[in-house]
């Protein structure tokens, strides 16, 4: 259906985007706000993402979620960002609607709505454990350590990328990066799965006693059935084992707020769009 002059559009860019819920997501928000406007997933060249955002802006298009590999380069093409975007060195929202590029991170207050809202964890004083040291995982640790916990450890395969996200954050909170083979051998409140290990049915190689009977576990993927971290940590005793579907809804929420003015509910769309993964 072609937009009429009237709808306000929006999109999502990426390389692949054919799985991408974007559209369905904001389709529902649109929906349950009233608001009419139009959301596509566009498939962009690996080195054409530039020239698709000026091409989309000329079109008249007023914001673009960003997801992978562009998150890098649309931090660079935003003209101005917000504070939590700077810190992140990554951009997954862009807002064209005051007539500059400007450029936003949910994804971090996506994860701590999803695990507080969502799943009534009480961040503060907890000791998490944060697996990977990628992008990902680097949008989500200043709104962690916002939330005051007593200490967080990042650990990755490659030590050195860990210690060097701790050191950017460490003024933010009690912080420390490390290799995979120095996690200390003690249970942990929170352990997030920032890897996409699972996308392969792999688990980083984590001793099994950080996991007890109060552990949540967190898996920033998704998937119709249990990730395969998810399985593990059922598997060792863990409280709750949870995936990032809300963290998607929550950080699609927050973008939609940026660039309607509306914070739409969402707990009436994760249980939505479980269902039809169930289907």
């Amino acid at each position: 259906m072609a937009p009429s002059a009237s709808t306000d559009r929006y999109a999502v860019m990426g390389n692949p985007i054919a799985h991408s819920k974007s559209p369905l997501i904001h389709s529902m928000f649109a929906q349950q706000t009233g608001q009419h406007m139009q959301y596509d997933a566009l498939l962009v060249d690996k080195d054409g993402f530039e020239q698709a955002v000026a091409e989309f802006r000329q079109s008249g298009g007023l914001g673009l979620n960003v997801t992978v590999p562009f998150k890098q380069q649309a931090w660079s093409l935003a003209q101005e960002r917000s504070a939590r975007a700077e810190l992140a060195g990554a951009v997954n929202t862009l807002d064209f609607s005051a007539g500059q590029c400007f450029g936003d991170n949910t994804d971090g207050v996506g994860l701590v709505r999803d695990l507080m809202q969502n799943h009534q964890l009480d961040l503060a004083g907890r000791n998490i454990l944060v697996l990977g040291a990628g992008g990902a995982v680097r949008g989500v640790l200043a709104p962690l350590l916002q939330q005051q916990p007593n200490n967080i450890i990042i650990a990755n395969r490659t030590a050195n990328k860990a210690t060097e996200l701790a050191e950017l954050f460490a003024s933010y909170g009690n912080i420390e990066g490390m290799g995979l083979d120095a996690i200390p051998t003690k249970p942990f409140d929170l352990i997030i799965n920032g890897t996409a290990a699972s996308l392969q049915g792999d688990v980083p190689a984590v001793p099994t006693n950080c996991i007890n009977d109060s552990t949540c576990a967190y898996d920033m993927m998704y998937a119709a059935q249990a990730t395969a971290f998810m399985a593990w940590a059922q598997k060792q005793g863990a409280q709750k084992y949870l995936d990032g579907l809300g963290m998607l809804v929550e950080q699609a929420a927050e973008s939609f707020y940026l660039w309607r003015k509306l914070r739409p509910e969402t707990a009436a769309v994760i249980a939505s769009l479980r269902e039809q993964m169930h289907a």
